[in-house]
């Protein structure tokens, strides 16, 4: 039966046939979230669109085309049709990822050049009020309510509703990493409900992989999404899976609901690095270098420079009055300088505001046996050294500002790895010491990951994750998560 609502609880529903056959609705609230976002994108369009042509079109002008009504039909025909082609509303894009607001922005983009071509062949003069005006207007409109829909599809995931139900077939120690995650990240939108292997069993031979039913083997996956009505079948890697048996696969799933998703094998290089190419008829999946150097880091220094610039001018009421409570608050300065490692082993002086008591660095071998710090790192949640004022600070990460004249003189960056001590880069390997090829971030995927709750390895990982596969995008996606990451001061201690 179908649920109410907007995108309502979408339980692990299944029901039995006569002749015992197991169906489910498997993509009922995806079509009603998708009529919705759809439904938003019109309604913001065209209320943007009145506004503009009611309050600022040219209504007396003496040609058709330069009437605001037109205009104003031209344009919201113009952003639906390239939100279409673009399909921005593919259910595969909605609900996660930065892939949605990079194919909403891109049929922005599009949408203006075909206005403004359009203007320049029809020699409209008010044509620079609906690129300049309107499409900017459309943009934060859209881009906000998206934003907004996205937070309360998560809330609902959160809850065990509005998920995808997948079908995991490898080996056991690759499917148990995968149902780990998916239990730690619900907004992903996947639950893993059946699982198949090589032999049909287990790790220690029964029928479960951390509590997830073994329902067959890899041979029978075809089947069991057809009879179970799966939304996803995610393949992880097992000896079993050779190129034929994966095309074979490919081929039994068509005409299914389901997804087919393959885990490569190099599982941390993800996004614009990765393409597939045709070379003699052959599929290739070709990995392109990191992007260390080129002008989209030159567009980084830039943005990193002059974001820092804005930001100290906003904050320096804020910073100030800062100063003042730490000083009041306990004997010293306000501001603590201490040498960390850069950008390729460089060392640099970062700030901060002091947030412990004067020699706390010379008191930290007495602490020793009472680290909780993971890996290489010491951290105590209730810290001794910790000052009243320090532990507010560091609760909202308001003792990191001043790293912004870190970020303005170019020693860091906006969005980077953590910047590590030096006895702690000293202790690095080969394969840790790849965080050191670009600069350090005043924010970065650790910090909206979780920061000091995070386990070393995967605080690591989150680091390389971020040198291999940066870009522009991910370090807007990571700058605007940061807000919520610092609001709630989760793992800040």
């Amino acid at each position: 039966m179908r649920q109410g609502g907007l995108v309502g609880p979408f339980p692990s529903a299944r029901g039995r046939l006569a002749d015992g056959v197991i169906s489910r609705p498997a993509n009922d609230w995806e079509q009603r979230y998708r009529r919705t976002v759809i439904t938003s994108d019109t309604v913001a369009t065209g209320l943007v669109v009145a506004t503009i042509g009611n309050f600022f079109g040219a209504r007396d002008a003496a040609d058709w085309h330069e009437k605001w009504g037109i205009l104003a039909f031209c344009t919201q025909l113009l952003v639906l049709g390239a939100l279409a082609v673009s399909r921005s509303w593919a259910p595969a894009v909605l609900g996660q990822g930065a892939e949605e607001f990079r194919r909403l922005g891109r049929s922005l983009f599009t949408a203006t050049v075909v206005l403004a071509l359009g203007g320049i062949a029809l020699t409209s003069r008010n044509i620079k009020l609906w690129i300049f005006v309107a499409i900017p207007a459309i943009a934060l409109v859209t881009m906000t309510t998206r934003y907004v829909l996205r937070l309360w599809l998560h809330k609902q995931r959160k809850q065990g509703a509005c998920l995808r139900p997948v079908l995991a077939a490898g080996s056991p120690d690759t499917v148990r990493d995968l149902i780990t995650r998916t239990r730690k990240f619900p907004h992903l939108g996947w639950r893993v409900e059946a699982v198949c292997t090589t032999d049909g069993r287990g790790p220690d031979g029964d029928q479960l992989v951390d509590g997830v039913p073994v329902v067959g083997e890899l041979a029978d996956v075809a089947g069991h999404v057809r009879r179970d009505g799966y939304r996803v079948v995610a393949v992880t890697p097992d000896p079993h899976w050779s190129p034929d048996r994966l095309q074979r696969l490919a081929w039994n799933l068509e005409g299914s609901d389901a997804e087919m998703v393959v885990a490569p094998v190099l599982m941390e290089v993800a996004g614009p690095r990765l393409h597939v190419d045709a070379v003699l008829g052959i599929p290739l999946l070709r990995v392109s270098m990191p992007a260390f150097t080129g002008g989209r880091r030159a567009i980084k220094e830039v943005v990193d420079r002059l974001g820092a610039a804005v930001l100290l001018v906003l904050f320096a009421p804020l910073m100030v009055l800062v100063a003042l409570l730490v000083m009041a608050d306990s004997r010293g300065g306000a501001v603590y300088r201490q040498r960390r490692v850069g950008k390729d082993g460089r060392e640099f002086t970062i700030l901060k505001f002091r947030t412990m008591v004067v020699g706390a660095h010379g008191a930290r071998a007495a602490l020793a046996d009472r680290n909780e710090g993971a890996g290489l790192l010491f951290k105590l949640r209730r810290d001794p050294r910790v000052t009243r004022v320090g532990a507010v600070l560091r609760r909202y990460s308001l003792d990191e500002l001043p790293q912004l004249f870190n970020v303005l003189t170019g020693s860091m960056s906006l969005v980077g790895p953590r910047p590590p001590l030096p006895e702690e880069s000293a202790a690095y390997g080969p394969d840790i010491r790849r965080r050191l090829l670009v600069k350090p971030g005043l924010t970065g995927l650790w910090q909206i990951s979780g920061r000091s709750d995070l386990p070393w390895d995967e605080a690591v990982r989150l680091d390389l994750r971020y040198v291999e596969d940066w870009s522009l995008a991910l370090d807007a996606v990571i700058l605007w998560k940061t807000l919520r990451a610092v609001f709630y001061g989760q793992g800040a201690y």
